[in-house]
């Protein structure tokens, strides 16, 4: 087995791990990062809105806003919340002075992608094993044979990370809710009654403890995440191959809902099951010398507060920082990243998992239609 060794490693190339790959670079410090990918081509869909007080401020930590402000999706905060007949209760436009602006999670990965060096990234690099050798020193082996040794392991691969088991036995469970992803291609000329049903930016359409969650993509098209409260194996009784197959069954759950909401499903050019989980709130870990995790890997939460992506780059950018600010002391650093990163992540996962019960509960459009009229965001 040939083995390599590398003082920072980062598994997964992620917005999280590249985000912290970039700020130690800004800081005078390299990395290494691997990915499962065989290349940075894979298709990265959907709409991020990057927050103020959390992506954006890993962005500037990057040196990058500047450049992430050109990729904005102009008129992407504009949001439309319906009932299940098509009723428009809450119609907000983008006046451009809202401070959770829109991009493509693609264009924001290529912003970070090109800003690290050439052989940073190795691809094709899926983890099968990660141990400790002592002293703060990981061994990290790869499906093709190869491993590396490490002074510093940085688990940023996902919700179903192979670093997590080294400082913690937690899994992610399923949250009780159930995603069917369609897409809508150029839905201007194509699909006009749905592209007139989502508007500019981003969709909410809730009742019945179900939903449809949409935005309007940067390249014209229309991505519809629609929400079901099913078991977890009901996934597994549709065949996803079969799309005629796979909409009737989705529909079936919607009887009754305006037909330009049902049209979300209907008219769709693909079809994706995902099945939501999360890891228990207030998820922590004893300090493991030489490895710590960051977004998903350390705090995977349902997507119902939007702070997702935005964690993860935060989480990339603070911890680099914390490795900055103490130099030499790894265990310093990491104590100091982790002693924010618990508050910090709890704090949203508890009001991602309050807005999913809150959503898909027996008064959700009720509820959700007076947070938008009269809570944090009609201020």
């Amino acid at each position: 087995m040939s083995t390599s060794h590398f003082p920072i490693a980062i598994i997964g190339a992620g917005l999280g791990g590249l985000t912290a790959a970039r700020v130690l670079r800004v800081n005078g410090i390299e990395s290494a990062i691997f990915d499962l990918e065989a290349a940075a081509d894979r298709t990265q869909g959907g709409m991020l809105d990057i927050h103020e007080n959390n992506g954006q401020k890993a962005l500037h930590a990057a040196g990058l806003h500047d450049d992430f402000l050109k990729i904005v999706h102009e008129g992407g905060q504009a949001m439309r919340l319906l009932g299940p007949d098509g009723t428009v209760y809450v119609a907000e436009e983008d006046d451009g002075t809202g401070g959770r602006p829109e991009v493509d999670r693609g264009d924001l990965r290529n912003l970070l992608l090109n800003s690290l060096p050439d052989g940073t990234i190795h691809w094709g690099r899926k983890v099968t094993g990660a141990r400790a050798l002592g002293d703060g020193r990981h061994e990290v082996t790869f499906a093709d044979g190869l491993a590396i040794t490490t002074d510093l392991l940085i688990g940023a691969d996902g919700a179903w990370s192979r670093i997590r088991p080294l400082v913690s036995d937690a899994k992610p469970t399923y949250t009780g809710i159930s995603f069917v992803e369609t897409d809508l291609f150029d839905a201007d000329a194509r699909h006009p009654r749905s592209a007139a049903v989502i508007g500019g930016g981003f969709f909410i359409a809730l009742g019945d403890e179900r939903g449809v969650l949409a935005h309007r993509e940067s390249d014209g098209s229309l991505h519809v995440y629609t929400a079901l409260k099913v078991d977890e194996g009901w996934l597994d009784t549709v065949d996803f191959t079969d799309h005629a197959a796979a909409k009737a069954a989705v529909l079936a759950h919607f009887e009754g809902w305006d037909e330009g909401l049902r049209g979300l499903v209907a008219d769709a050019e693909t079809i994706i099951p995902r099945r939501i989980h999360a890891l228990p709130v207030g998820h922590r870990w004893d300090r493991v010398a030489g490895v710590t995790l960051l977004g998903d890997a350390a705090h995977v939460m349902s997507p119902f507060a939007g702070e997702g992506a935005n964690l993860a780059m935060f989480d990339g950018a603070e911890l680099a920082l914390a490795i900055a600010a103490h130099p030499g002391d790894t265990e310093a650093a990491l104590a100091a990243y982790e002693e924010v990163l618990f508050p910090r992540s709890e704090a949203s996962a508890a009001e991602s998992a309050a807005n999913l019960d809150t959503m898909f509960g027996e008064r959700g459009l009720e509820q959700m239609v007076a947070f938008f009229t009269s809570g944090p965001a009609a201020q």
